[in-house]
């Protein structure tokens, strides 16, 4: 039981990697705050930890809207009385479009979602972190996030976006007890391709050729035992770095 009493915020976890690491945070005795855009998964995610056991609450939230991360934390703290765990979880695809076929609202709806968001519940929970001079923060960043040609542009950009501002937030907390660390996961059977809806043929066409060498694709609980140990104290001194999660598809 590595999380017991603590408080654990973890976004997108009505699905995939964030249901698997919101399951496990729980079981490991976390008290976990389920947050998805998605209510209905949300509260299956929520009834399945309480089946086991577990304690945890649903809060909806569009990680696109300031006001709803707003909300969710100080949801979280009126509720359990703080937050000790960031997880951003959150995060949506593009079509494979490469920089000339860039529609602005796309680009603009991506790093809302992948980026801004991060950012944003970051800033929220650093007061909180401050003042007991404690917290861990992980966010969600990809294979992309470290190579070029993992996704289209909007993707890609945003995902780097996420790794730079995670190195940067965890040197400038450190001597507060803050840890900002990344997950960098290669492709993991999720639902994520729901949010592609128009693939751009020009994009993956190039791509298809660094697919083709992905030794296999991970299960989400593979990255969720990853996402505790950043969490515990076993990585107490693990910070402001990425930890790749992917069969060694990026080590070609």
């Amino acid at each position: 039981m590595r999380l017991v009493n603590k408080v654990a915020v973890v976004t997108g976890s009505g699905s995939g990697m964030g249901k698997a690491i919101a399951n496990l945070y729980a079981k490991e005795g976390a008290k976990v705050v389920v947050s998805d855009i998605n209510e209905a998964s949300a509260n299956a995610t929520v009834e399945e930890i309480k089946a086991n056991g577990g304690e945890a609450i649903v809060v909806v939230a569009n990680v696109a809207k300031e006001e709803d991360i707003q909300n969710l934390i100080d949801t979280t703290v009126s509720t359990y009385g703080t937050v000790d765990i960031l997880v951003n979880n959150a995060g949506i695809m593009d079509n494979f479009e490469a920089a000339g076929d860039i529609e602005d609202n796309r680009w603009e709806l991506i790093f809302s979602v992948n980026t801004t968001s991060v950012m944003r519940a970051t800033r929220k929970v650093l007061p909180i972190f401050l003042e007991k001079q404690s917290g861990v923060i992980i966010n969600v960043a990809s294979a992309g996030g470290l190579q070029g040609a993992r996704a289209g542009a909007a993707y890609t950009s945003s995902k780097h976006a996420v790794v730079g501002f995670t190195k940067n937030t965890g040197f400038m907390y450190a001597p507060q007890g803050i840890r900002c660390n990344a997950i960098a996961p290669g492709g993991v059977e999720t639902n994520i391709g729901a949010s592609m809806t128009n693939i751009n043929e020009f994009g993956m066409g190039r791509i298809q050729a660094g697919l083709a060498i992905n030794p296999r694709t991970g299960k989400a609980e593979e990255i969720a035992k990853v996402a505790l140990f950043l969490a515990s104290d076993e990585a107490s001194f693990v910070n402001g770095t990425v930890v790749t999660a992917d069969a060694g598809w990026t080590a070609y």
